[in-house]
């Protein structure tokens, strides 16, 4: 009889529930999704999906090769890794098999990541300026500030509750209690200061919003009704992209080339504009609680790219 035999199913069930509790719950959705794929396929195929032999995920992969963006397999390939791994089977992500499929299908289908265009200060002035109608107006507004200032992620913003909001005559503290860098929920605190000018101030919009909205407690931003009135549960982080989406057609703001369009643009576009504005790195990283310079310098090369670039020297 083993060792895990003689423990209770309740105690078993107990470690098994932290044990999904290590993955974000999108993230872990996405894996959840990913391996039913991937049994379905085997199934269909006749092969063994668990353990899986690194021929029959390769030609797994092959499969999806027109029809899937290569950061869809690598998270595909996560995926199964994971369900082998949590099962006890010997798994190597770098086998020969898939390191090379994944490669020659790089090769012959890449296709250049379309990034989140930066929304910047200049956007955000005419975001906010279609923020005239009413209530739903005032949450916008709040939002796309907070959002904006604080570079909040997407699931940061709609997780933001009264609670976490400390105003003072300089500004306002935003406690983040758990964040995507942050999944032991150690916290981290914010500061705002008061904007220059009323129409932009992200701590006067999260004042009248909250205001308006008589929210004295719980979640901050939530979804108001075809009758005007302001609902009790927080807005659904897949709300927030028909919002902005919304706000970007009415100011008549469309993405440039490749670039697209989303919430994550806001946090782009904050760390363009504060390296922009002269803030150090370190200064730029603690605000938007990057743990690795590397990612966020992504934002400040494309923040520099032309503005840099050698070829303004070459006398054109």
């Amino acid at each position: 009889m083993s060792e895990l035999a003689l423990l209770p199913d309740a105690e078993v069930a107990r470690a098994a529930g932290y044990a999904r509790q290590a993955l974000a719950p999108a993230t872990l959705a996405a894996y959840t999704a990913d391996w039913a794929d991937f049994s379905a396929w085997c199934q269909s195929r006749g092969v063994s999906a668990l353990p899986a032999a690194p021929t029959a995920v390769a030609a797994y992969l092959a499969a999806l090769a027109i029809t899937h963006a290569g950061a869809t397999l690598r998270r595909r390939l996560a995926a199964i890794g994971r369900a082998h791994r949590m099962a006890g089977h010997p798994w190597s992500g770098s086998h020969p098999a898939l390191r090379d499929t994944l490669a020659g299908i790089a090769r012959q289908h890449g296709t250049p990541q379309r990034r989140a265009a930066a929304i910047g200060t200049a956007e955000i002035r005419k975001l906010v300026a279609t923020c005239r109608d009413g209530l739903t107006g005032t949450r916008d507004r709040a939002l796309l500030l907070l959002g904006f200032a604080a570079a909040l992620r997407r699931s940061e913003l709609v997780a933001v509750e009264r609670e976490h909001l400390t105003f003072t005559p300089e500004g306002l503290r935003l406690l983040i209690p758990r964040a995507k860098a942050d999944q032991e929920g150690r916290g981290t605190e914010l500061g705002l200061p008061r904007g220059r000018k009323a129409e932009t101030c992200p701590v006067r919009a999260m004042e009248a919003w909250l205001q308006a909205s008589a929210c004295r407690y719980g979640p901050v931003f939530r979804k108001i009704d075809r009758w005007g009135s302001v609902e009790t549960a927080a807005l659904h982080p897949y709300a927030l992209p028909r919002i902005l989406a919304r706000r970007l057609a009415l100011a008549g703001i469309k993405p440039a080339g490749l670039e697209r369009l989303s919430l994550h643009g806001l946090r782009a576009g904050f760390i363009t504009e504060a390296y922009k504005a002269g803030a150090r790195d370190e200064t730029i990283m603690e605000h938007s609680r990057h743990k690795d310079i590397r990612t966020m310098r992504g934002y400040v090369r494309r923040a520099k790219l032309v503005d840099e670039s050698p070829a303004g020297l070459v006398g054109l």
